[in-house]
Parts: structure tokens; C-alpha cells; sequence
């Protein structure tokens, strides 16, 4: 008997497009060299143009159809985008290709296709999904999380140890890499949108997101995973302990999920083995 689906109406009007869209993030591959040389810059910079713009493309138009009176925090200024009100009491954020160079182009562990639905400055349901692993998640607030895998239904989903992997962001400190490496743990370097999700993935025990300036912090779409992960039960923390804000303006210099709360102070000792101290 197959789970009923997702009640949120954004996870089940668009949950279609963002599985289109991470299959699409995925075709472009092909497209766009994984280790470009400086003479090829032009053509990769197009190539990913193309990418970056086709996958917000195919978000866009089903969000017109179910959310035409949203605003929108979109990385692209594609043709869509002008269909939208510019100011609305509910934002719908996105990021196409999130880990754009090092995970997209240089293949360097997983990428990830993001939406989230913001309402009153406060995330209230999100996609993340990891095209390369054939993952989509969703969650809502209030309603738990959901995953799918390979083109199958969305099912309820939970945050668990998965193995002894860390997803951790590209330009965490290698201090911090070489402290988890030595206890044991495998390090994978990843997008944002891919560590905040770490306690869902098959194989990882926790993500770590670590923003290098300080006084931006994570950034807000960066913090649509951290939904979705608290919503399967996962500790999703910042410095100090703190429950992650779930708005988009509250500053929050590090992202640590993990789904025991001891496991947090794995992250926050590998960051002090780097001089980063709460």
C-alpha cells in the first residue's frame, strides 16, 4: 500500500517539476566538462549558463501555475522571473544548481537542485534533491519530511546513522578535515544543500556547513534543508547549541546536523581543531 501523499500543497503541486528539474541538472552533465581549463572558460561559462537557466526555467514555470502571486529569490534573471510580483508576503527562493564549481563542474562530491517556500520571513516547506544520487527531499512544517528515490513516491522519511560519513561544505578549514580523519570518520566535501540534509543520505552520520565570513553566515538558501532535516527529526544546530532559526535573517555562522545529539560535538571539536571556537 503506497503512503498517502505530502498534505502541503507546494510538496504536492511541485514536487513533479523539482524531480524534472534535478533530471535535467543531471542530463546538462554531459554538457559541461567536470575539470575546465582556462582556454575552454568561455564555453563552460556558457554551457552552465545554460544549465543554470534551463533547471530554474522548468521550477518557474510549474511555480507560475500554482504560485503566480509569490515573490522570488531566484539566482537567475531568466524569462519567468518577470512574471512574479516583485514584493508578496510569501517568497519562493531558489538555487538551480547549488555547488555551482566544485561539486557541478569539478565533480567533487554532490550538487543539489533547491526551492523553498518562505512565508512571513519563516521557512514553511522545501525541496532539496541530489540529482547525482537520485534522491529528492521535502519537507513541511508541521508535517514531517519525505524522500524519494528514482523517479518512485514520496515516502516518509527519518534521520538515523547512516554510516560514518560528514558531508562537509567545499572551503571548510582541511584542519577540521584532517581532525575528523583521523577518528575514523570519511570526509566527503559537498554543496550546502547536500550537508544539511547529511542524517537523510544512505551512508552519512552528520553534515557541517561552515560559512567563511562570519557576519553573512549561512546563507538563506542555504537554510532550506534545515527544514526539511528538523522536520525528520534531525538536530539541526548553529554555534553554541542553538536550534537553527528558521528565518531567513537571523544570522547563524555554521550549519551542524547530525541525528544524536552527541554527534554534535563531533562537528563542533573538528571546527576548534581549526582555531573556529563557538
Amino acid at each position: 500500500m503506497s503512503p498517502p501523499p505530502p498534505r502541503h500543497p507546494f510538496i504536492r503541486l511541485l514536487a513533479p517539476a523539482v524531480r524534472e528539474a534535478a533530471q535535467l541538472a543531471r542530463a546538462f552533465e554531459g554538457r559541461v566538462a567536470n575539470e575546465p581549463k582556462t582556454d575552454e572558460a568561455s564555453e563552460v561559462k556558457q554551457a552552465l549558463t545554460e544549465a543554470d537557466t534551463g533547471v530554474q526555467e522548468v521550477l518557474l514555470q510549474a511555480l507560475h501555475e500554482h504560485y503566480g502571486d509569490v515573490s522570488l529569490a531566484a539566482e537567475e534573471d531568466t524569462p519567468t522571473v518577470s512574471r512574479f510580483p516583485s514584493e508578496a508576503e510569501s517568497q519562493v527562493v531558489i538555487d538551480p544548481i547549488d555547488g555551482t564549481l566544485h561539486s557541478y563542474l569539478e565533480a567533487r562530491g554532490p550538487y543539489s537542485v533547491m526551492m523553498g517556500l518562505v512565508v512571513r520571513n519563516r521557512y514553511e516547506a522545501g525541496f532539496v534533491a541530489l540529482p547525482r544520487e537520485g534522491l529528492l527531499f521535502a519537507g513541511a512544517r508541521g508535517e514531517g519530511a519525505w524522500v524519494a528515490r528514482a523517479g518512485g513516491p514520496l515516502r516518509p522519511v527519518r534521520a538515523g546513522v547512516r554510516g560514518n560519513r560528514v558531508l562537509v561544505t567545499h572551503g571548510t578549514p582541511e584542519a577540521a578535515h584532517t581532525w575528523l580523519s583521523e577518528r575514523g570518520y570519511e570526509v566527503v566535501p559537498c554543496c550546502g544543500g547536500a550537508a544539511s540534509v547529511a542524517p537523510l543520505v544512505a551512508g552519512c552520520r552528520a553534515g557541517l556547513r561552515w560559512s567563511d565570513d562570519p557576519g553573512l553566515g549561512v546563507s538563506v538558501r542555504g537554510r532550506i534543508g534545515a527544514l526539511i532535516a528538523a522536520e525528520a527529526g534531525a538536530w539541526v544546530r548553529t554555534e553554541g547549541g542553538s536550534v537553527f532559526p528558521s528565518d531567513q535573517t537571523t544570522r547563524a555562522a555554521t550549519l551542524r546536523v547530525t541525528a544524536r545529539e552527541r554527534d554534535l560535538d563531533i562537528l563542533t571539536e573538528a571546527l576548534r581543531a581549526a582555531g573556529i571556537d563557538d
